[in-house]
């Protein structure tokens, strides 16, 4: 069957991987006009609809796709978590949505800037703090800051945010990634993921329990860290020196290792990992 596309008004009923949807051809046609459904429903082509109720089947994840209609009636990008946003930029690419892909785009940098701005101190203001002699950034807001090349030594990061944090060739030898309540014994862990800690001087810090899923920490000396259940998963560890370093009931699944002498692996998840 070829659609009319003279009769924009005309009701489509689709099946995108199982989930049915209704809508009009001017809907699919006119927002994104070069985009793959508006070709599909251009009259141009032949379309083969299910027998019983006249579906057009599409062969992809239907999870998302109300947000794909609600854009070509509205042009409104929803508000959605960011891993929500990866799975709805695929489907807005394999449709071909270009203006539907800008906008997600769009949308994960001024969160991105939006976070930055809701940093509670600046690279300046931590320069400053580290003159003292006992330095706690406990709680804080660090999101986004480049605290590269610093004497971080012995400083107190628990419970901070340090999303996206660049720690490159800092040295923060003894710096500390938790905390202990003692009653409980439980482990309040900082969130490290895709933190960039190339070449920094980690010897003897304290990252038990820490979420490193996917951090950078090529070249970085990690002599005597303490790793003990934390999530290194996809970690970046080439070259790495995890000398003596305590991965006790570590995740390392996928991780590339290497200079691992005498470092504590009892426990440790090692599916899959380079060494």
């Amino acid at each position: 069957m070829a659609y009319d596309s003279e009769s924009s008004s005309s009701m489509v009923r689709l099946n995108i991987g199982g989930r049915k949807f209704c809508t009009t051809l001017d809907t699919l046609t006119q927002r994104e006009p070069d985009s793959m459904l508006a070709a599909m429903f251009s009259g141009r082509h032949t379309i083969c609809q299910e027998s019983e109720k006249g579906h057009i089947f599409v062969d992809r994840d239907g999870k998302h796709f109300r947000h794909i209609l609600n854009w070509l009636r509205d042009g409104v990008i929803p508000p959605l978590k960011d891993s929500e946003y990866a799975q709805l930029l695929r489907e807005a690419e394999y449709y071909q949505l270009l203006g539907l892909v800008d906008g997600i785009k769009s949308a994960l940098s001024k969160r991105k800037e939006d976070e930055e701005l809701g940093t509670e101190l600046t690279r300046i203001d931590i320069i400053k703090c580290i003159q003292s002699d006992r330095v706690r950034f406990r709680g804080i807001n660090l999101s986004g800051l480049d605290l590269s090349k610093l004497d971080l030594s012995f400083v107190d990061f628990s419970y901070a945010c340090l999303k996206t944090v660049f720690f490159s060739r800092a040295n923060l030898q003894c710096a500390k990634f938790r905390d202990v309540d003692a009653e409980a014994s439980i482990f309040h862990n900082a969130t490290l993921r895709e933190c960039e800690f190339t070449g920094a001087n980690l010897r003897g810090a304290v990252l038990a329990g820490a979420n490193l899923q996917s951090a950078n920490l090529q070249d970085a000396c990690l002599i005597g860290c303490s790793f003990c259940g934390a999530d290194l998963r996809s970690a970046h560890l080439q070259t790495a020196d995890l000398t003596n370093a305590n991965l006790e009931g570590a995740n390392l699944e996928g991780a590339n290792l290497k200079h691992l002498e005498g470092a504590k692996l009892d426990g440790a998840n090692l599916l899959g990992a380079i060494r």
